[in-house]
């Protein structure tokens, strides 16, 4: 019996999710097939491809050799399926983003909807998670990230700089200590990340600030911003997101000024995949726009 591409394509979805039932849901089918499936494209190659275990289905070392081949393999189809479909059309099908909160709450969603006003057989899904996306294991189509990773066959593109500063609101403001000086925080309740949760070293803003307690803390940014804008401290906030609540002013200006760097994470072989190109281009040209825009720069 002949390998099947279907079977690979099952194959793929398995070994991304590490369970049956999490690639039945990607493929949208049952489990029982996806393990059927499986089992027949093993019988096909004679060899055990997934080892059962606790956590899931995790790849054989038959297994692991045939990832490799079958996303070379996957990634040629859709080279071709794009290069056939021409520059000139507009986007469509479904194309997954990962992004740290801060862009995903305050940025893309903006940027995304005005992508698919262009292109309205395109679905654009934004994957928000406080973590760097696995781009190994497909869990996005692409990354925006906070720092260029230095490993992994992947393409990293600077998309553009931001702003961050000391934000408190108008109401927070009125009925506390004034401030003068760094010194003058230690009377004022701090909000922040969960130290142990930071998962990037540029997300470290406190530290950077000369700030070492923290009040209130969440490893999302947008819990901070919320309890910022309701009067609850005084943290670091992009100044990109200081539009999205009235009463945010920001404290200690000249003292306290961050800059940090937005980057598009990229499968390397994916550069080559005209219509993630195109998606691509737009993507890092609206944020930059909308960057500016939120910043007051234009």
């Amino acid at each position: 019996m002949e390998p099947q591409w279907d079977d690979l394509k099952v194959f793929l979805a398995v070994a991304r999710n590490e369970s049956l039932s999490a690639a039945g849901r990607v493929l949208k089918v049952d489990p029982a097939t996806v393990g059927r499936r499986i089992a027949r494209l093993e019988e096909a190659l004679n060899a055990p491809l997934f080892v059962k275990s606790p956590q899931g289905y995790a790849l054989s070392n038959e297994g692991a050799r045939l990832l490799q081949n079958a996303e070379r393999a996957e990634q040629e189809m859709n080279t071709a399926f794009q290069d056939l479909s021409g520059q000139g059309q507009q986007l469509s099908g479904q194309i997954r983003l990962g992004a740290p909160d801060g862009s995903a709450n305050f940025l893309l969603p903006q940027v995304c909807a005005e992508i698919v006003e262009r292109n309205p057989d395109l679905e654009v899904q934004i994957v928000a998670l406080p973590r760097v996306i696995n781009l190994s294991r497909r869990e996005a189509d692409m990354a925006v990230a906070v720092s260029a990773p230095t490993a992994g066959r992947l393409s990293v593109q600077k998309i553009t700089d931001y702003k961050l500063h000391l934000v408190a609101s108008t109401n927070y403001l009125r009925n506390a200590a004034p401030i003068h000086s760094r010194d003058d925080l230690r009377h004022h309740r701090i909000v922040g990340y969960i130290q142990d949760m930071i998962f990037d070293k540029e997300l470290d803003y406190l530290a950077e600030a000369g700030l070492e307690r923290v009040d209130l803390s969440s490893n999302s940014v947008a819990v901070q911003f919320n309890w910022i804008r309701q009067g609850a401290g005084i943290g670091i906030m992009h100044d990109f997101s200081m539009r999205f609540a009235r009463g945010l002013v920001k404290v200690l200006e000249n003292d306290i000024s961050l800059t940090r760097s937005f980057y598009l994470i990229r499968h390397a072989d994916d550069r080559r995949i005209v219509r993630l190109n195109r998606f691509a281009e737009e993507l890092t040209n609206g944020m930059r726009r909308e960057i500016a825009r939120l910043e007051g720069l234009v």
